[in-house]
């Protein structure tokens, strides 16, 4: 059975045009930015969003994250070390991961058609907003706020350091519930395999929250088509089910290139 994951279309469809709706989506350019300390301090209204689930302190006592991603003809099994951000996807007919050092891709019957450097832990970033916005080397400023449906959402923007990860041009924008702090939505920039930043902001709404140990984690995130600042309507719904969250780590090897795996080579 050929697999071909869908991440090409998740990224294609957002540049889908229709008339839109009376939506704004604006961001300003604030003058004062906090920026990520040793001393681990973030802006009081992102201290609140990890709060509204369940708390960056239970977040960081957690080692090991699994879900898995349902698709019409398949399931995807991720497995990650929040400690490491060591990970493996278990396909049908491949597997693919990150030893520490490098992306691998076991794929004896070649068929594979995605992008294993990009795509390896790309739906661990989706699926673990907001946590993920306390790493290192993250710079925070206020984010105008979010209209949709006559809604008002607040915002944080966040960009990287020069150099941090894989796309460190890349922008976020979280917005949340202004009565529950509970994230409501995560803009973001795509420039992956470039060095110019963009300003083409596509957006995901996270509105489906479930409950895992101690955490609160999406049950599915959705896309929305888009034009300019202007968000539109739903468009692709990606659910995770099966989802754990524990103290302890996979047994040494786990991660580990399995000996017929090839290193995959960046096709940014």
């Amino acid at each position: 059975m050929k697999y071909q994951l869908t991440i090409i279309a998740l990224l294609l469809f957002l540049s889908c045009k229709e008339k839109p709706k009376e939506v704004q989506a604006d961001v300003t350019e604030i003058p004062e930015t906090q920026v990520a300390s040793k001393a681990n301090k973030y802006p009081e209204a992102l201290n609140k969003v990890f709060a509204a689930h369940g708390g960056l302190q239970n977040w960081r006592s957690k080692r090991t994250l699994e879900f898995d991603i349902p698709k019409p003809d398949a399931r995807e099994q991720h497995t990650v070390d929040l400690y490491s951000r060591k990970d493996k996807i278990v396909l049908p007919d491949a597997t693919l991961g990150y030893d520490g050092e490098n992306v691998w891709l076991l794929d004896e019957s070649k068929s594979y058609k995605g992008n294993a450097a990009l795509y390896h832990n790309l739906m661990f970033y989706f699926y673990t907003m907001p946590y993920v916005f306390a790493d290192d080397n993250i710079n925070y400023k206020k984010a105008e706020d979010l209209v949709f449906e006559g809604k008002s959402y607040p915002g944080v923007h966040m960009s990287y350091n020069d150099g941090v990860g894989a796309s460190s041009k890349d922008e976020y924008y979280l917005h949340y519930d202004p009565e529950t702090y509970q994230m409501a939505w995560l803009g973001y920039t795509f420039t992956y395999g470039s060095d110019e930043p963009s300003d083409d902001v596509r957006w995901i709404r996270y509105n489906d929250w479930m409950p895992v140990s101690d955490v609160v984690l999406p049950k599915s995130i959705t896309w929305y088509t888009y034009e300019g600042k202007e968000i539109k309507t739903p468009k692709n719904t990606v659910p995770f089910e099966n989802v754990t969250v524990s103290e302890v780590a996979k047994p040494d090897g786990f991660f580990k290139k399995p000996e017929k795996a090839e290193i995959v080579k960046d096709k940014g």
